[in-house]
């Protein structure tokens, strides 16, 4: 990567970048890597890899993410080109304004049955094994298996997770108490914690690989998955009346015909080429060219003026994210292919840069486009809710969550890499369903119950993702797979993370363990939709320096922990030589990296 006029990266890391040439790891939990790095220790590649390091994940850090949930994923097999892994599930057909508006609701629940998208995860790794991988499903689960029946370290934030609902698992979700609080308690952080009904139910798919070639018996696998046991107990169970997060008991609308109609799907990236990198993302249907529209932006200004560790820099970078985002929520939906080589044009950006001004702007602007009006979403503040608000799990006592996800990315000697996101069918986001050890997922809850919205709510269609991963190229060649957690946050907080990569030149651990910041100017994705003008969340580390020239441009600063937003990952391959490099957070206590 180029270096810059900036100062020079610090010359000391909370950990190093690890470098070799045989299979790097990194993720959010050391079990998703440690299965990752042990398929590759046994001749697995990088997607058998990250199929393994996935379904651990769901056991590891099931407040997170869960197999009934959702994924995005960019995958990048050596020689052939990048491809989006959407297992991202649309709507249920019976999920309609109409319907949600007759049951009296304003918006869709944060928490609760109507919030369920059909489950992509799943099929999405199924998908990316059999096309990409080379083990046979069994193998890849194993690791999961072993997992759910020998159990797995409770961490404080799970523990956190469920003691912020307890009171809702005792009075109206007993399935999701008697499988989450082993013993009528809040697990404590420490203790180990098994799931012997997902041990089962996976055991059960696992068997059912029947067929004459892998591909047939991967197939068989997924046939079991959307027609048989998993989705007949999941939907019934779902259509019985049960408590969401607004109050009020409502049945479920997904149907085992949703469920049976959904596959997990490819599609081409997105990309925008800043100081001859090429950053990848998944297209409008997320929030992945909400980063690309900020690197557009950030590009009109010279390379000494975007050190986010300075006040001009950061200034800079919140301003271009706040226009962005305003893009996003006027703009971006499951149709928005036609707007987006516009908002990624240069001629756009320029214009977007020059309403920046030395102050902090306190107002929603999203840009003006031909013929294609800008939906205003509500812009409420919900004082005292959302207020100084990191983006890390945050759960509420009724079961809605901001910011669950976690992350994995994993390199192999060929030159495979994957970047993949899973989320959605956290333990807090549904019921538990008896027999399965599973929740659904929430994703419906981005979703606007307004049919002018881009991302409203429509039978058939993706609610608005903010799983966002990304991958860096040079030239045709990929060569960094990144990503985080975060809901809102997370293409926030890889933004300083692209710059400090690219122009910048810090290592991959440098620019992970940097001090960084994102912005809550922007209507939250997540239920109830809340939103805080001009507020910027700041790790203390950032200097009292600059923090002092951000209140002055007018920000309204919280500052936090200085180890506390975040929780990035990422590896590489160095196209000249071969050398792999991974890099993993330490915040929170739980990233790691692997590899040799």
């Amino acid at each position: 990567m180029p270096r810059s006029p900036w100062s020079p990266p610090p010359a000391f890391t909370t950990r190093p970048t690890l470098t070799g040439s045989f299979g790097m790891s990194a993720s959010t939990h050391w079990l998703a890597t440690g299965a990752a790095q042990s398929v590759l220790e046994r001749g697995g590649n990088a997607f058998d890899a990250a199929v393994a390091g996935c379904l651990v994940l769901h056991l590891a850090e099931p407040h997170l993410n869960g197999p009934a949930g959702d994924l995005v994923g960019l995958v990048a097999p050596n020689g052939a080109a990048s491809r989006v892994l959407s297992g991202q599930g649309p709507a249920p057909a019976a999920a309609s304004v109409a319907h949600y508006r007759s049951l009296g609701l304003e918006s869709v629940p944060g928490a609760g049955g109507l919030a369920a998208a059909v489950p992509g995860a799943f099929p999405a790794l199924l998908l990316l094994l059999r096309e990409h991988g080379t083990w046979e499903f069994a193998d890849v689960a194993e690791y999961a298996i072993s997992a759910a029946e020998h159990g797995v370290p409770v961490t404080p934030a799970w523990a956190g997770a469920v003691r912020s609902v307890e009171g809702l698992f005792r009075e109206a979700w007993p399935t999701s108490a008697a499988l989450w609080m082993p013993g009528g308690r809040v697990p404590r952080a420490g203790e180990t914690f098994r799931n012997p009904e997902w041990a089962a139910a996976l055991g059960r798919l696992a068997a059912s690989a029947d067929g004459a070639t892998r591909t047939d018996r991967i197939d068989a696998v997924l046939r079991n998955w959307r027609e048989g046991f998993v989705a007949h107990e999941l939907t019934a169970f779902l259509a019985r009346p049960h408590r969401h997060s607004d109050g009020g008991d409502y049945a479920g609308v997904l149907t085992a015909d949703d469920v049976r109609g959904f596959d997990a799907s490819w599609e081409r990236p997105v990309s925008y080429r800043f100081r001859g990198v090429d950053v990848l993302k998944a297209a409008a249907w997320g929030s992945g060219p909400v980063l690309l529209q900020a690197l557009a932006i950030l590009a009109t200004f010279p390379d000494d003026a975007l050190d986010p560790s300075t006040g001009r820099g950061a200034h800079l970078v919140v301003e271009a994210l706040k226009l962005a985002f305003a893009d996003r929520d006027a703009y971006y939906g499951e149709d928005a292919h036609e707007v987006l080589p516009l908002l990624l044009s240069d001629e756009y950006a320029r214009e977007r840069a020059a309403v920046i001004s030395d102050e902090a702007s306190p107002q929603w602007r999203p840009g003006v486009l031909p013929g294609r009006p800008a939906f205003v979403p509500p812009l409420l503040t919900e004082t005292g809710v959302d207020g100084g608000s990191v983006g890390e799990p945050t759960v509420r006592a009724t079961g809605e969550t901001r910011g669950d996800t976690c992350h994995i990315d994993v390199v192999d000697a060929h030159g495979n890499l994957a970047s993949i996101t899973p989320s959605g069918g956290w333990l807090q986001s549904s019921p538990a369903v008896p027999g399965l050890g599973l929740a659904a997922g929430t994703r419906l809850q981005m979703t606007w119950l307004d049919e002018s919205a881009p991302a409203a709510l429509r039978p058939g269609a993706r609610p608005r993702t903010t799983l966002s991963p990304t991958l860096l190229a040079a030239g045709s060649t990929v060569v960094e797979a990144l990503g985080t957690p975060g809901g809102d946050q997370q293409d926030q907080w890889q933004l300083p993370y692209v710059l400090r990569r690219i122009i910048g030149g810090y290592s991959p651990q440098a620019a992970i363990d940097a001090p960084t910041m994102h912005t809550t100017h922007l209507p939250s994705s997540f239920w109830p939709r809340a939103w805080e003008p001009l507020g910027v969340v700041v790790e203390d580390r950032l200097g009292d320096d600059v923090i002092r020239e951000l209140r002055a441009r007018g920000h309204e600063v919280s500052v936090v922990d200085g180890w506390s937003l975040g929780r990035l990952s990422s590896v590489s391959r160095d196209p000249s030589d071969g050398t792999l490099a991974a890099a993993a957070n330490p915040r929170g206590g739980t990233g790691y990296a692997a590899g040799r």
